[in-house]
């Protein structure tokens, strides 16, 4: 491990040795009693962590799956995407690409979607269903999710879809109090597991929309996914070592208590934020929506941040991210999220000032 390059990027997100040595825990069949076990043991606190009395799903596949599943699932016509960056653009294409009547809300990268942009979109009546990204990865934007809630809860026609990927258990989230009617996530960031695993909780509004569609599939069925956790049992093969490090990540998340889980991803989050005003960056989002994840730094410096980052890397074996898309080297990222702590996010800190004072 002394040649191993930390990851501050975000996502994949550096995992532990406790978590990578519950990965590698003996092999079970996916259809015994010891597999049920396993899933009933985890069960609860998924709830507790995604504030629903709704079942909670695992799916062996990256979140992107169950995004395309939700809208497979939901929408027999037409269907909102709320677009602020290239994750939530990319949901309006996955939808086209199903065949779905899709409608854009565009905001432009580093800008958040509005109650007030959202209410007027939805007040046509035409929607299925509407997609949100509560934190748009790529441009470090967190969207008001509590307002945006609020106002499709006056659209009850029209399901709700959220992808919390890069702020599940980083802030709290209550699908059941939200009115939120798919909640999913991926095992890659915050919770700080290797990629390939994505969890999600489904309303029973949302069942009861899903038994309309005839051409759902099978490999993402939400009623598939229903009638097998009733059981203890997952749809299809699933894989069973990442369970193992689940179950390993919430052990260490209810030791730490979910309330300081929360204050640590926002104290660290704080620190980055001083070092980019320290050192005259500015952040691509605006104040009030900001990321507690990670920051998204506009490079008004006009510094090189490949040569940065080769610096980082070559020096300290540390590494961020120098922008996604079409704000690659325009912008630069850094990660704060899942076991990172003070020490270190200081550690990182102190690197970057040596390799800006390289530069």
């Amino acid at each position: 491990m002394n040649n191993h390059i930390k990851l501050f990027i975000p996502g994949p997100v550096e995992v532990s040795e406790k978590t990578f040595k519950a990965f590698c825990s003996p092999m079970i069949g996916h259809r015994s009693e010891s597999f049920k076990e396993l899933y009933r043991s985890i069960h609860p606190r998924l709830q507790q962590l995604f504030g629903t009395r709704q079942p909670v799903f695992l799916s062996t596949s990256s979140a992107w799956g169950v995004m395309e599943g939700a809208v497979r699932n939901l929408v027999r016509g037409r269907v909102l995407n709320c677009m602020c960056g290239a994750f939530s653009d990319k949901w309006n294409d996955v939808s086209l690409r199903l065949g779905k009547n899709t409608c854009r809300l565009q905001v432009e990268w580093g800008e958040p979607i509005r109650p007030e942009q959202l209410d007027e979109k939805l007040a046509s009546g035409q929607f299925d269903a509407v997609t949100i990204i509560h934190n748009e990865t790529s441009t470090g934007v967190l969207n008001p999710l509590s307002d945006l809630c609020a106002v499709a809860k006056k659209y009850p026609e029209t399901l709700l879809i959220v992808d919390t990927v890069s702020s599940f258990s980083v802030l709290p989230i209550n699908m059941d109090e939200l009115g939120i009617d798919v909640l999913l996530t991926g095992s890659q960031k915050a919770l700080a597991l290797p990629p390939g695993l994505a969890l999600f909780s489904v309303s029973e509004r949302a069942f009861q929309r899903a038994l309309e569609i005839p051409d759902r599939g099978y490999y993402f069925d939400f009623l598939e996914f229903k009638k097998n956790q009733e059981a203890d049992m997952t749809p299809s093969t699933p894989s069973i070592s990442h369970i193992y490090a689940l179950r390993s990540k919430l052990d260490d998340i209810f030791a730490e208590g979910v309330e300081n889980r929360y204050a640590r991803h926002a104290t660290l989050n704080t620190m980055v934020h001083d070092w980019v005003r320290r050192h005259g960056f500015e952040f691509f989002a605006p104040e009030g929506y900001r990321s507690l994840s990670l920051t998204c730094v506009k490079n008004n410096r006009g510094i090189d941040t490949v040569k940065l980052n080769k610096l980082l890397k070559e020096n300290h074996h540390m590494i961020i991210d120098g922008g996604y898309g079409k704000i690659k080297g325009t912008t630069f990222r850094i990660s704060n999220m899942g076991d990172e702590t003070p020490e270190s996010i200081t550690a990182l800190l102190n690197a970057l000032d040596d390799c800006l004072a390289r530069l």
